[in-house]
């Protein structure tokens, strides 16, 4: 097992660090409206640690930019290498390096729509979705707009819950090319909309489409086609998805997440433990976090799990509010701070799991009435999720609803190897407490995890 303190390190910050220290020695505070001058050269073409090949690609790049007298097109294509490392790395200050890239090009050539594009998406990796979406529009609105910049679009839509106008982005975008990068984004919206069969089937030919030459959209996918494949139940299928998504990225931390919950599923704590903190030591993101705490638990590793417990409350908020707020509910902890994050992220989020996650924070805040309105919300589109169900169940028995309730954790059953190690612990708590759905539950809840779980 790795040292604990390597599983509690603060997010990586290497690039970000970098950037700072640049722009601090060349006197700039800040990089709004700044020329492509020496500083934003300095931080772009500054060299970064690291051995793979997406360091040796970026390596490459920066020695292009330096040799090449119009290099405003080989700027865009270390930006998106930058995009690149920040996906795999988790680390944020990658994006900073990525927006510079733009700016040095949008310096030089106003509108450019490679650099708006760029943009964009760095938009949405840190969730400005309305700023996605008045991208996408201007980029859709020239006369002859790629399917790139369908697919933003559509991405700062569905993210916003417009989802009706999502759909018709992304149908432009797959009209113009089908690839592995739109059939994927379909597949995800078939997801959202209940049809996990044909989500699977478009996934899987989106796959079909992968390319060694893009690694990390392919890792990503097969992780995608494999989390459709455990939620059918499917689990040798996913196995072998899980196995691809490795090939092209090693240890990507979406894959090993979904591996331990295929081996938790097989009551297999030990061997997703070692697997959960490879994840990470990748990504230290709430959601990971709180499933290595709760396999912990399950493994009788209690220091470690009360250790990545508090590394989730001291930057759960700043990482990711949302998980946060439903770590926090869930833990019946704070629960006011989780509500005021949940509806803060609803200003800017309103897909239905941030609407799940303000229904939670308000059934744990007491208010049962909000949370209905929020999880009615949370369930229209039709979103067939384990944790949607569970929520709902919950719900509706703290509304007296005890059939309803009954029925939406009857849902949830089939699914409950997507739910967290305390999620199904309470989920099977909740169910003995109901004569009439008991008997489809098998026992879940240990000493282990009674604790961790809504009481």
């Amino acid at each position: 097992m790795p040292p604990i303190s390597s599983l509690l390190r603060p997010p990586f910050l290497g690039a970000v660090i970098l950037f700072a220290s640049l722009m601090i020695a060349n006197g700039a505070e800040s990089t709004k409206n700044q020329p492509a001058d020496i500083d934003l050269r300095v931080a772009i073409l500054a060299p970064i640690s690291g051995h793979t090949s997406l360091d040796n690609k970026i390596a490459k790049l920066q020695a292009k930019v330096k040799t090449t007298g119009r290099a405003e097109p080989i700027i865009v294509q270390l930006g998106w290498a930058f995009v690149a490392k920040a996906r795999v790395s988790s680390d944020p200050g990658f994006y900073k390096l990525a927006q510079l890239c733009a700016q040095a090009v949008e310096s030089e050539v106003a509108d450019d729509p490679d650099a708006m594009l760029l943009r964009g998406h760095i938009a949405h990796a840190l969730h400005h979705f309305s700023e996605v979406e008045a991208i996408g529009r201007k980029l859709t609105s020239e006369t002859r707009p790629g399917w790139e910049s369908f697919a933003l679009l559509g991405d700062g839509l569905m993210e916003q819950g417009k989802l009706g106008e999502a759909i018709e982005a992304y149908q432009h975008m797959v009209d113009i090319r089908p690839c592995m990068q739109t059939y994927a984004r379909v597949a995800h919206v078939r997801w959202l909309k209940g049809d996990l069969e044909g989500a699977t089937e478009l996934m899987t030919t989106a796959v079909e489409e992968s390319s060694e030459r893009d690694p990390e959209p392919a890792a990503w996918a097969y992780t995608h086609l494999a989390s459709y494949q455990l939620q059918s139940g499917n689990t040798a299928d996913a196995e072998r998805s899980l196995n691809r998504a490795t090939d092209f990225v090693p240890d990507y931390p979406g894959a090993l997440l979904i591996r331990a919950k295929l081996l938790l599923s097989d009551n297999e704590s030990a061997e997703a433990l070692p697997i959960l903190e490879r994840a990470i030591q990748q990504s230290p993101l709430p959601e990971y976090q709180w499933m290595l705490a709760d396999t912990a638990r399950i493994a009788d590793e209690k220091k470690l799990a009360a250790k990545i417990e508090d590394a989730i409350r001291m930057r759960g908020k700043s990482e990711d509010p949302r998980s946060f707020s439903l770590f926090l509910a869930s833990r019946h902890e704070n629960t006011k701070l989780a509500l005021e994050l949940a509806q803060e992220e609803l200003n800017n989020r309103r897909d239905v799991f941030t609407y799940d996650a303000v229904a939670w924070a308000a059934l744990a805040n007491g208010d049962a009435a909000q949370a209905q309105k929020n999880i009615e919300h949370a369930l229209s589109e039709g979103t067939v999720d384990a944790r949607l169900f569970y929520h709902a169940g919950q719900i509706a028995l703290a509304n007296g609803e005890k059939k309803i309730a009954a029925e939406w954790f009857a849902k949830a059953v089939p699914l409950k190897q997507m739910l967290l190690p305390s999620e199904q612990a309470d989920l099977g708590a909740q169910l003995t407490r109901l004569p009439q759905s008991a008997a489809i539950f098998p026992a879940l809840t240990t000493e282990k995890l009674a604790t961790t779980g809504r009481n």
